[in-house]
This record gives structure tokens, C-alpha cells and sequence, in this order.
């Protein structure tokens, strides 16, 4: 048997406002507020305050920001710069002895 869920039947218009990119829009939701605000059309209707919407989100505005405020990038990008130094330092090694490798196969079939 499967229970038969109830949509919202609240729905009103309400204005999402993104406080970064200064951005507004009107739309209708059940979303709650006791903030009001005056609409373009002179009326007023519930206030949601966002932090991000089409208009500041990376993925909308082709834009990339990276807020790092403990350093993590920076500690991600000297870690892969160390290991980068340490693969090449490796490689020589093993090239190196690959070359004196063949010099001596070259003297002992000589």
C-alpha cells in the first residue's frame, strides 16, 4: 500500500534575494519569512536572504573562486611541486643507471 504524500498548498510569491551579487527575483514558494520587502511593482512581499544563486554560483557565471582561508590550496600546490622535484630527481637516478648499466654490458661482451 502506498501512502499518497500532500503537496503544499501555500504557495505565495516571496522575493530570494542573493546579498553577494546583489541579485533579486520573484517567485511563488512556501518558504517562510518574517523579512518583508518592497517589489519593483510597489508591492511587498516575504523576504529569503541567500548566499548564492544563478547569479554569484562558479558553475552560472563561468567564473572560478577559490575561498581558502586555512591555506589548503597553497599546501596542496607546494606538495605536488614537491613531488614533481622528486619524480624528475628518480628519473635521472634511473636513467643514470641504465646508461652505466649498458656501458658495462658493452665492456663484458667486448
Amino acid at each position: 500500500m502506498s501512502k499518497k504524500v500532500e503537496q503544499p498548498q501555500d504557495y505565495r510569491y516571496v522575493v530570494f534575494m542573493d546579498e553577494a551579487a546583489k541579485f533579486s527575483f520573484l517567485t511563488r514558494s512556501t518558504a517562510k519569512s518574517e523579512e518583508t520587502i518592497k517589489w519593483e511593482d510597489g508591492q511587498e512581499y516575504p523576504l529569503i536572504k541567500v548566499q548564492i544563486s544563478s547569479a554569484s554560483h562558479p558553475f552560472f557565471t563561468g567564473e572560478e573562486k577559490i575561498v581558502d582561508t586555512e591555506g589548503r590550496v597553497d599546501r596542496f600546490k607546494a606538495r605536488a611541486e614537491r613531488a614533481a622535484k622528486l619524480r624528475a630527481t628518480l628519473g635521472n637516478k634511473t636513467k643514470k643507471a641504465e646508461k652505466e648499466a649498458a656501458k658495462k654490458a658493452a665492456k663484458t661482451s667486448e
